[in-house]
């Protein structure tokens, strides 16, 4: 049985008065984990526990690590999940209420990946990758699957990009449902914009730094597939600024009563602006992918960090 539930496609009022389309919400801030991350990520550890592992380790700045401890609980496998030193307190105490151990290593999260997929190899562990994993592609695939089912074609879809696991399964999702010609918008925050960095490169393009307060955009290089992908689908880099991001995360609370993360705010933010290739397609999904890391306090930190 999935760890996932489906989640609902909100007509979204506010954000379409602001981009003058009609705009659709498909809402996965409303999973058990507050984020997408549990389609894939419990795709992941669930064939990883059918396969024979009882213990599961995962690298992540936060939502991922926190699927794999919510899946972890629910398949009866131990779980660590280690994090860069980035990662909240708030983000980490939300991975430790699911019984998972939490340990700090690095300070980016390709560090962290590189010592924590080392670990599992010498315990012998299932190793959970948060976004390079055909299996977490496969059941993010899910979000434009259920989108299908309620029936109405995009003229656009908006996507957040961090390590393009997110993508990769929105693309295939689009494939799998005979949507082909539906153009993505794969926003980033300017400080993390490797995906960005890469399409332009025509390669793989590693950033010096992450440079961003949505850390969960903080991947220094994103997944091979999703540059592939650029070569079989349209797919739009766009850039949006940390306080936009900000502004939009404070707007959709204002709006629909929910806080999200900053780097759920990125894609928000560019339907908000009216980015330019959403202009004149209708409707505009939105993949709202939430983020559990995310508290009116930590808002406001954010907000005073990026200046007002």
């Amino acid at each position: 049985m999935p760890l996932h539930v489906v989640t609902p496609v909100w007509d979204s009022q506010p954000l379409s008065g602001a981009a003058g389309s009609q705009v659709l919400l498909k809402m996965d801030a409303l999973q058990p984990v507050g984020s997408f991350k549990i389609r894939g990520i419990g795709r992941a550890c669930e064939e990883s526990v059918k396969s024979g592992a009882i213990r599961l380790i995962c690298s992540s700045g936060g939502n991922a690590g926190y699927a794999v401890a919510y899946a972890g609980r629910k398949l009866e496998a131990s779980v660590s999940v280690y994090v860069p030193r980035t990662t909240p307190e708030y983000t980490r105490e939300v991975i430790r209420r699911e019984n998972a151990e939490v340990i700090e290593h690095g300070e980016f999260w390709d560090e962290t990946h590189l010592f924590a997929s080392d670990s599992a190899a010498k315990e012998g562990a299932g190793y959970i990758h948060p976004f390079d994993d055909p299996r977490v592609w496969d059941g993010h695939a899910t979000i434009i699957e259920e989108v299908a089912e309620v029936g109405t074609k995009p003229g656009v879809v908006v996507v957040a990009v961090g390590g393009g696991g997110l993508l990769c399964g929105v693309l295939e999702g689009l494939h799998r449902a005979g949507w082909e010609d539906v153009p993505v918008l794969a926003v980033e925050t300017e400080g993390a914009a490797s995906f960005a960095a890469s399409a332009k490169a025509g390669r793989l393009v590693t950033l010096d730094r992450i440079d961003s307060i949505a850390t969960t955009l903080g991947a220094r290089t994103v997944t091979h597939k999703a540059l592939e992908w650029t070569n079989h689908h349209t797919i739009t880099p766009w850039m949006v600024t940390d306080r936009e991001a900000l502004e939009a995360c404070q707007r959709f609370a204002d709006d629909h009563r929910l806080l999200v993360e900053p780097a759920c705010g990125a894609a928000l933010a560019a339907v908000y602006g009216r980015a330019e290739p959403v202009i004149g397609k209708a409707p505009i999904l939105v993949i709202v992918c939430g983020g559990a890391g995310v508290s009116l306090q930590l808002l406001e930190k954010w907000k005073a960090h990026v200046g007002s």
